[in-house]
């Protein structure tokens, strides 16, 4: 059983307090909407100071190695930091898929060189990453892929087509799975890096109902690629690519840090505004009050599992199946969350546009529509049903069976 009170390393503490406050801008605090842009936010000011600092410092990602520029820290250090910068309303300005995703597989797979040249820019969030996986062929089934890496003798020539690359347009590299090997299925793709800026990369912004544009199809066209740009070995990019997924899951479902990406209070907050409140402090709306109570207790105990299992998944050397499970319950927790803080504005929830609406008004409404995309994308609830039914409850494929 996790263990949630381990002994507090008090010098580390006061360290910690020390530099926050010497180089955390307050200008700066609880401003989450920056690190959780989707576009690229212009890098000057305080946030230009900010990132620098906890680039240098390699806080950014703080459980990484020092030698490749990562903080060196213990996962217990790595708390403590974490609830220091809650406590001031710092948050991290290095992120991203270089972070989340592809970091932390490369450190586990790539060759020494490959580290030295691409983690320490992403631990200064020098750079942006994408990723190419999915295609219109090769969705659910990703396995069917069809881009293909062809050898070319010192490289390889890449042609076809990925869609849902999220963040594409902004993006300087991407790691994408192509295929190699055009008579095998799982053993014939490779885990390739691909310069977006190389000739033949183009890509083209998909406009969502929600009035954003966070993904991308992106083509591939004789884009020559250096075979020094190849993870893992040749016809092996199966098993690296799999891998990926369990940080990138790892990752939507806030189990990097072990803190949800939803606030109750605020939510309660916004039911009290717009649906006014009874004399002894609960809310006017008898039902409302009911399934927002029965939400707010999902939400804590989805807090509580979630640091559990990012303490194991440390102790056990990263995440594993059970990122299929938090991120499916991560999912429905948040669209019920989106849900609810919609229907307790009521119609003022629903503006789109116009002075009639505030911007708070008209944020919740987008982000409603946003958020259905959280059960498709990093792999659809019906994926993640499977790999939980196969990895963790050892149940036969039901493709076996016949009827």
């Amino acid at each position: 059983m996790a263990d949630f009170g381990a002994q507090d390393n008090v010098a580390f503490r006061a360290e910690v307090r020390d530099w926050l406050e010497a180089n955390f801008p307050p200008s700066l605090k609880n401003r989450h909407d920056i690190a959780a842009s989707e576009a690229p936010v212009p890098v000057e000011g305080d946030y230009a100071i900010w990132k620098t600092r906890m680039g240098e410092k390699g806080w950014g990602v703080p459980t990484w190695p020092a030698a490749y520029g990562g903080g060196g820290l213990s996962a217990a250090d790595a708390r403590i930091l974490r609830e220091e910068m809650a406590r001031i309303g710092a948050w991290n300005p290095i992120g991203g898929m270089g972070v989340m995703m592809f970091g932390p597989t490369l450190l586990e797979y790539g060759t020494e060189d490959q580290k030295q040249r691409h983690i320490p820019p992403i631990v200064r969030g020098e750079l942006r990453w994408c990723q190419g996986y999915s295609e219109p062929g090769a969705g659910s089934d990703l396995a069917s892929l069809q881009t293909r890496a062809e050898d070319r003798g010192d490289h390889f020539l890449v042609n076809g087509q990925k869609i849902w690359t999220s963040g594409a347009q902004y993006a300087d590299w991407c790691f994408c799975l192509v295929r190699t090997d055009a008579s095998r299925k799982h053993e014939g793709i490779s885990f390739l890096l691909i310069d977006m800026r190389t000739p033949g990369v183009e890509t083209r912004p998909i406009l969502l109902i929600s009035g954003s544009s966070p993904f991308c199809e992106t083509f591939f066209t004789d884009v020559k690629v250096s075979k020094e740009n190849l993870v893992g070995p040749l016809n092996g990019g199966w098993t690296v690519g799999k891998r990926l997924l369990q940080h990138e899951r790892n990752g939507l479902s806030a189990g990097g840090d072990g803190r949800p990406r939803f606030d109750t209070g605020h939510l309660r907050d916004v039911a009290r505004r717009y649906h006014g409140q009874e004399t002894d402090g609960r809310l006017a709306d008898a039902d409302f009050r009911t399934r927002l109570a029965v939400h707010d207790m999902d939400a804590r105990a989805y807090a509580l599992t979630l640091r559990r299992v990012a303490l194991e998944a440390r102790s056990a050397n990263g995440p594993s199946a059970a990122t299929s499970i938090m991120k499916n319950a991560n999912s429905r927790i948040m669209t019920d969350h989106c849900e609810l803080m919609v229907e307790a504005m009521g119609l003022s929830g629903s503006g789109w546009s116009g002075d009639d609406f505030t911007d708070e008004e008209r944020e919740a409404g987008r982000i409603y529509l946003r958020i259905k995309s959280s059960t498709i994308a990093g792999g659809s609830s019906e994926v993640q049903n499977n790999i939980i039914s196969k990895r963790i409850l050892g149940l036969p494929d039901p493709s076996s069976h016949t009827y």
